[in-house]
């Protein structure tokens, strides 16, 4: 089956990319032409220069494919120009959908976010039926995936699209790295002496993957899928971390409210700077609520499965480190 995979430079786009490689499939990939592919390197796969804004190349891109795997995404909490997260995650989308549609590409799996999935009242995980409430739409990347989803939606009325719902995913590969990764390296180079209270729902990238390709073997056209695994605090996932690096975990808990104000402040030095910040006003209003939530319907459906938390932090932390992300400080015990 020849394959069309975008995104697949980036984090879960390579992880599907090898997934479908080690399944057989052809696999062509969907670059740009300044595309980091050090998770193409050795990956026996076709690679295409193109951009999703760019019409004609992924017309070229699509032609001849069966099947499309749609992960490419702008996934920054803050950016200089938020417009540029709407042209490539709604805009470079819908184009995308429309050249496959041309192309005569057969069955689509479309990866969004759990940031389009809402939160329950009681407390308890979300699922695929939990309501969205608008003010939970913080920040332009939820708001830009929220839009590029309700565009699928659309399509998938007359078209076979499958919509897949990935939590927070950790493992090798991260090579931007993601902000979950970026976190990843400040706990384990001891750059995070505090926390808050906040909980995510955390899974090895590689399942992740593996729920991609149940998603196009099993899943029902027009249906979303949550691609998780077990939901933890984030004080629980620094600790594990911290033993991986052999630290001393954080126990100083901050209020959200003792945080905004940096995060104002960092993200203003970062306009003066033109510079970046590792510390957003999205990502510290976001954290004001536990992201937890179930794949119980990808599990019933789709036969999905995830392994512990601690193996993908294992291997997040020694990819990290095989790839010279980590100090030599950070790399005694």
């Amino acid at each position: 089956m020849k394959v069309l995979v975008t995104g697949a430079t980036g984090f879960v786009g390579a992880a599907v990319a090898r997934a479908l490689v080690a399944r057989g499939d052809e696999v062509r990939c969907l670059v740009r032409a300044d595309s980091d592919r050090r998770n193409l390197a050795g990956l026996a796969v076709e690679a295409v220069v193109g951009d999703l804004n760019e019409e004609e190349s992924l017309a070229h891109a699509a032609g001849g494919c069966e099947v499309l795997f749609h992960v490419a995404a702008d996934y920054r909490l803050w950016a200089r120009d938020p417009r540029e997260l709407y042209r490539v995650n709604v805009e470079g989308t819908g184009k995308l959908l429309r050249a496959a549609r041309r192309a005569g590409i057969e069955r689509t799996v479309y990866t969004s976010s759990v940031s389009t999935i809402g939160f329950s009242p009681d407390g308890t995980p979300g699922d695929e039926s939990t309501p969205l409430d608008p003010r939970d739409l913080i920040g332009h990347y939820k708001r830009s995936k929220f839009l590029a989803e309700q565009l699928v939606r659309d399509v998938a009325r007359e078209n076979w699209i499958v919509i897949v719902n990935p939590s927070t995913p950790i493992g090798p590969g991260d090579v931007k790295p993601t902000p979950t990764g970026q976190v990843i390296l400040d706990a384990v180079t001891g750059r995070m002496p505090a926390f808050v209270d906040t909980g995510l729902n955390v899974v090895h990238v590689d399942d992740v993957a593996a729920g991609h390709l149940l998603a196009l073997e099993r899943g029902r056209a027009g249906e979303r899928y949550i691609l998780g695994g077990e939901d933890m605090t984030l004080q629980a996932i620094l600790g594990q971390l911290a033993s991986l690096a052999g630290r001393e975990p954080p126990r100083v808990r901050l209020p959200h409210g003792a945080v905004l104000p940096l995060a104002y402040a960092a993200e203003s030095w970062a306009r003066l700077t033109r510079g970046h910040t590792r510390i957003t006003v999205d990502g510290v209003r976001m954290a004001r609520k536990r992201m937890y939530f179930s794949s119980s319907r990808a599990v019933r459906e789709l036969g999905y499965r995830w392994r512990p938390p601690l193996e993908a932090l294992t291997d997040a932390v020694a990819w990290f480190r095989d790839n010279g992300y980590l100090s030599a400080r950070s790399r005694s015990r």
